[in-house]
């Protein structure tokens, strides 16, 4: 992927990692979702504010392509890029170890907006993709 909006910068915290020393597959998942939260955050967009509203955007998909282990102490960049596709919004976000930038993971996310119980699009949304 190319042409990223927005990244963080990570460490892999010990606690992270499986017996083998490698990062556990589940927290990369959590990589990407703090990632989207901080991205979507720095558009001025807060979560507890829309719930109140009744909007809650939500994952309907996510597929996890793994390409090269981190293990503990790693410092990583998580980038990513969203599209908007009919009434999903497409996060492709991938993982580099900050090191060499060695492709790690290709996440691509796709989430929705629920609205007082019905799916939809928000213009806050829409503007994040533009």
């Amino acid at each position: 992927m190319e042409n990223y909006i927005f990244e963080l910068k990570m460490k892999v915290r010990d606690y992270e990692c499986d017996g083998q020393g490698i990062v556990n597959n589940a927290n990369y998942q959590h990589y990407t979702e703090h990632t989207r939260h901080e991205f979507i955050e720095s558009r001025g967009v807060k979560f507890a504010d829309l719930h109140e509203q009744g909007i809650d955007p939500v994952v309907a998909r996510i597929s996890l392509t793994y390409k090269t282990p981190l293990r503990g102490g790693d410092e990583f960049i998580c980038r990513l890029n969203v599209k908007k596709e009919g009434i999903r919004y497409v996060f492709y976000q991938d993982i580099y170890r900050a090191s060499d930038e060695k492709l790690c993971v290709k996440a691509v996310v796709e989430c929705v907006c629920v609205i007082k119980g019905k799916l939809g699009t928000h213009e806050k949304f829409d503007a994040m993709c533009e």
